[in-house]
């Protein structure tokens, strides 16, 4: 009857610790995805800020 006792709680070890990597990988993914916009976002405003030095070197 040990055994079961053991196993079981290695089986729900096992799970929680899937379930922990599932976690980490979500927030992972959410990380590179807020890296992104902001890199976008960065990239937006050093381009529009090259735009307007153009455009202040024209007149």
């Amino acid at each position: 009857m040990g055994i079961w006792l053991e196993l079981g709680i290695f089986g729900l070890v096992f799970v929680f610790a899937f379930w922990q990597m599932h976690d980490v990988r979500k927030a992972q993914e959410q990380t590179r995805q807020q890296r992104a916009r902001e890199k976008a976002a960065q990239e937006a405003l050093e381009a529009a800020a090259a735009s307007d030095d153009k455009a202040k070197e024209k007149d």
